[in-house]
């Protein structure tokens, strides 16, 4: 189970501070776009509220194969018809892109990308090209991060870069939108951790059902919802924009994107940056299962801050204390759940979903302690429902995505039997994700589409440098996972995160000025720390929240 970057900073606010830094395109720049006019946006390099220190990153080395403003890197001309975004996206630009669905048949049927792009506004002898973003999954929409990441890195930097962001194949705006079971979220469902053998095959009936209807729905797009094709995707895109080369940004599972695209293309990468990397050797499985130890920790962090605080939340004073007070909460919304609009809302699952996001995301303590009291301790749901509606609620679309691509991309256990026993050891040290993540992958177990036997063969050696930003407490792309792909990119640089748990190191608020002064000093000459070994640099982290 990853998750993208998009809940953290995809958000209309931040939208709205690129729409406000926007000028008109310069002579250069890409396409016939034409941005509002407005005032001055602020990026994080620099300002007040980081912490770990704001040292500069050290002696460089290049990535740069292309000069600033070299025809090579910077768009003169493109197909791609760009006009104002709708919505949440309102203030940034728009396109459409049709890709082969089967690479190996180009001529056959087509598939359509949405593209978003905050272009550049630099001089054109100072711009650096195109820069795509993906903010992880797989399945999360990616149009929105191009606005937080021109919002959150240095405004002089993020104006030299077309930065483009894209929902991939099956993805929210892109068609088809993948949906195997639009209501397989509606309502309570069954709790992840099964009771007893009855409990369990009814949740083993439900994985095979969502595997049976992603068949029945869209047979014919699974076997091309993979990650090599939308690295292939990717390619396009570059192609489509006229540039020899591209830049690349991306966060948790858009780190294995990236390791896939730098394989396959490597002379065709500029710039690259990840943050929060994903083991590629142990996909998809094995990934999984290091991911429930690494998200005990993390949300044993969580009980004891919320114990750190206990005059405020009343839920114990201990960690073990704070841990016995959210099962009973599991408890008792498996008594009786929560109702909504529409029946039966929030059970021990949609708990679970919520609650884990503070596995991610220290940012969100103080208000799911805050929830979790009130319901305890006042019988109030309110806070609750309102956390729920914006973590927790899943959905269809960006599941569908996730077990096509994993899926397809490399083949699963298909025997159950292997599942439960794996499941069952987890369980007995890291209970909190155990099962729920095993469910959350198990119509892997019974997918109609088998993917290689093996996980895709990363190697980075033709790569210009690359920078990889990492926590040592991260729990969805766990610390030896990330040092695993660094081995494998022997040009990247990683800046280590110390303490640090959050998933996604940069672009945070507030701001962790070390880590930003990296990426800007990164995406504007090619600066990467040139200390040798798997930790080439260290930042200390943000602080943990007050309530």
């Amino acid at each position: 189970m990853l998750i993208s970057r998009t809940t953290r900073t995809a958000t209309a606010a931040v939208v709205a501070a690129v729409v406000a830094g926007l000028s008109a395109c310069t002579a250069g720049g890409s396409s016939s776009v034409s941005a509002p006019p407005g005032g001055n946006t602020t990026g994080a390099s620099g300002g007040s509220g980081g912490s770990g220190g704001s040292s500069a990153p050290t002696a460089a080395s290049h990535a740069t194969t292309a000069a600033p403003g070299s025809s090579a890197i910077v768009p003169q001309a493109s197909g791609l018809h760009w006009t104002p975004c709708t919505g949440l996206l309102a203030g940034i630009e728009c396109a459409s892109l049709t890709v082969p669905l089967n690479y190996a048949d180009p001529g056959g049927r087509k598939i359509t990308l949405a593209l978003s792009m905050v272009p550049a506004t630099a001089p054109a002898a100072q711009q650096q090209g195109v820069m795509l973003v993906n903010p992880g999954g797989p399945g999360e929409p990616g149009r929105s991060l191009a606005g937080a990441v021109a919002a959150g890195i240095d405004p002089k930097v993020a104006a030299t870069y077309d930065i483009v962001g894209f929902d991939p194949r099956g993805v929210g705006a892109s068609t088809p939108a993948l949906s195997c079971d639009p209501g397989f979220f509606k309502g309570v469902r069954p709790d992840y951790i099964p009771a007893s053998a009855t409990a369990e095959q009814v949740l083993i009936a439900r994985a095979k059902s969502y595997a049976t209807g992603c068949e029945k729905r869209y047979g014919w797009f699974l076997p091309y919802e993979t990650t090599v094709n939308s690295a292939r995707d990717m390619d396009q895109i570059r192609q489509a924009f006229g540039v020899s080369q591209l830049s690349y940004y991306g966060f948790s599972y858009g780190t294995y994107l990236g390791q896939v695209y730098g394989t396959m293309f490597p002379d065709r990468v500029r710039r690259m940056v990840l943050d929060s990397t994903v083991d590629p050797t142990g996909a998809w499985y094995a990934d999984n299962i290091s991911q429930d130890y690494a998200f005990q920790g993390r949300i044993q962090a969580f009980f004891a801050w919320i114990a750190k605080y206990d005059s405020t939340y009343h839920l114990g004073s201990t960690a073990a204390q704070v841990q016995a007070a959210y099962q009973r909460a599991r408890a008792q919304l498996a008594r009786a759940p929560l109702i909504g609009p529409d029946g039966p809302m929030i059970g021990p699952d949609e708990l679970d979903d919520t609650i884990l996001i503070g596995g991610y995301l220290n940012a969100v303590w103080p208000d799911f302690a805050q929830a979790l009291s009130e319901y305890l301790n006042n019988g109030s749901s309110g806070a609750l429902v309102s956390q729920y509606e914006e973590w927790g609620r899943q959905s269809e679309n960006t599941f569908a995505v996730y077990n096509a691509v994993e899926c397809a991309d490399v083949n699963w256990p298909r025997n159950w039997a292997k599942w439960q026993a794996d499941t069952e050891r987890v369980y007995k040290t890291a209970p909190f994700q155990a099962w729920d993540n095993a469910w959350f992958n198990a119509a892997c177990a019974f997918w109609p589409v088998k993917g290689a036997s093996e996980p895709f063969k990363v190697d980075g050696a033709k790569l210009p440098p690359v920078l990889m930003l990492q926590g040592t407490l991260d729990a969805a792309t766990p610390y030896q996972g990330a040092q695993t792909a660094h081995k494998l990119l022997p040009t990247a640089r990683m800046v280590v995160v110390e303490g640090g748990g959050n998933h996604g190191q940069s672009l945070e608020s507030p701001a962790n000025n070390c880590v930003q002064n990296y990426v800007n000093g990164y995406l504007d000459a090619g600066t990467v720390p040139d200390k040798a070994g798997l930790v080439n640099a260290t930042c200390s982290p943000t602080l943990d929240p007050a309530p």
